[in-house]
């Protein structure tokens, strides 16, 4: 089937023509109708299956239809957990928006906020944003939302985890009662369900592929590497595959950092993406990577939702994260729309239990490719997708004011045993003579 034939009109068909789609995905085909119906949806799809268009071309197309937005007010609000997935799903309003009388405006913390609060003024047909800084936009009188048609909630389960559902709830006290939600998730958790349940009503529930699943489209590998080399290992497959394009996920902030650094000495261009640098500097780093200037971009799991890069070749997963979820995020940067592509995965036998973890979730053993010349000293087992491998639990702090202290190791060491005062000489073996207690005599008095 043709987007043609999913009632959206020819200005957008031209659109999405213009960005090299012909055929939808299945839950563009199942969610594009349902919306211009004007239908709530729950929506769960794999990253990478093309969900941002599946809700952006039919809000378009409900909207086109309606009077624009007046000053300070807003049409639409789609709410994102992540700077980064924001700008993305913005870019993709424009894109699938450009030939239609329509304004959008995107808005996020890390920024100056006046210049948002200047643009607002205008209104915006179409706002996308992150929930706190949406607040404050509010809380100052910014933005209105008495002529809301429609609210978004993208990566729900993403927020939730990052603790935005105080901000949610705040946001939807504020909002008309009739409007059309829409709701995209990775998965249909319990928490999920429950937020759904005061938020949507009678949706149609659409779900496209199994939970944790990854795309067929990904070759998936494990190259075992002791500690040490894994900065050498990265080095070496760049320069012997020559990649042109890679991203790089590592566990911390510091990590990417240091990793940055060695590429650089390396001659290798590259630049780090995480919380701790400035808006400025992510969106630097981001669109150098796309447009080739950056060849490595190493990131933190800020970016493993929401980046979306045409064609990106390889992801490789520097330090494995410590969700086996985050895992399946992580390797979706590639593989996208039908696209091929490759993840590798660096695992030290420091990283047996986080493997097994992912292992087990996706139910998929990844196969094990030991490079030549960085064969590790300790082999990383295969894992039994039936045996749950318990990770080593952390001491328990001690409390109601006991030391903590081992049994053994800490213990106070008993005093030694003194001799009896009532026992014979010095041999403690023989039983201690009995005292006697002679009765004193009575004061006579005279």
């Amino acid at each position: 089937m043709s987007f043609a034939r999913l009632g959206l009109s020819a200005p957008i068909l031209d659109a999405v023509k213009a960005q090299g789609y012909d055929t939808p995905t299945p839950i563009q085909l199942a969610a594009i109708p349902a919306i211009i119906e004007g239908r709530d949806m729950m929506a769960a799809a794999q990253t990478g299956t093309g969900k941002t268009a599946g809700f952006t071309l039919p809000l378009l197309e409900r909207l086109v239809k309606g009077k624009p937005a007046n000053h300070n007010q807003v049409r639409a609000l789609v709410l994102t957990p992540t700077r980064e997935l924001a700008a993305q799903v913005a870019e993709s309003v424009e894109l699938y928006g450009k030939n239609l009388p329509l304004s959008s405006f995107v808005v996020y913390g890390g920024v100056k906020i006046n210049p948002q609060m200047m643009r607002l003024r205008r209104g915006a047909d179409i706002l996308v944003a992150t929930p706190g800084r949406l607040l404050d936009l509010f809380n100052q009188g910014a933005i209105k939302f008495d002529h809301l048609e429609v609210l978004v909630l993208d990566e729900a389960d993403r927020m939730l985890d990052m603790g935005f559902i105080h901000d949610i709830k705040k946001i939807i006290k504020v909002l008309p009662a009739k409007r059309q939600n829409l709701m995209f998730s990775a998965t249909f958790s319990d928490d999920i369900r429950a937020l759904a349940k005061g938020l949507i009503h009678d949706p149609v529930e659409v779900s496209v592929a199994p939970a944790n699943t990854t795309a067929a489209t990904v070759e998936q590998s494990v190259h075992p590497v002791d500690k040490s080399r894994k900065s050498a290992l990265l080095t070496h497959l760049i320069k012997q595959h020559d990649w042109q394009q890679v991203l790089v996920f590592t566990r911390t902030k510091h990590g990417a950092n240091r990793l940055v650094k060695h590429l650089e000495k390396e001659k290798i261009n590259a630049a780090a993406i995480h919380g701790n640098k400035s808006q400025g500097a992510r969106m630097k780093a981001l669109a150098g990577f796309k447009n080739g200037e950056v060849r490595v971009l190493v990131a933190t799991d800020i970016v493993a939702r929401g980046l979306d890069i045409d064609q990106l070749p390889q992801v490789v997963n520097f330090d494995l994260p410590n969700i086996a979820e985050d895992y399946v995020h992580r390797i979706g940067r590639t593989g996208r729309a039908g696209a091929s592509g490759h993840a590798i995965s660096f695992v030290t036998v420091e990283d047996v239990a986080e493997l097994s973890d992912i292992e087990r979730l996706i139910q998929t053993l990844i196969s094990r490719e030991v490079v030549k010349g960085f064969e590790p000293n300790s082999p990383v087992p295969q894992t039994d997708l039936n045996v749950k491998i318990k990770k080593p639990k952390k001491p328990k702090k001690p409390n109601n004011g006991q030391s903590g202290r081992s049994e053994h190791s800490d213990a106070k060491k008993p005093r030694r045993s003194q001799p009896n005062k009532n026992t014979a000489g010095s041999d403690t073996n023989k039983p201690a003579k009995k005292r006697v207690w002679r009765n004193k005599p009575k004061k006579v008095t005279p």
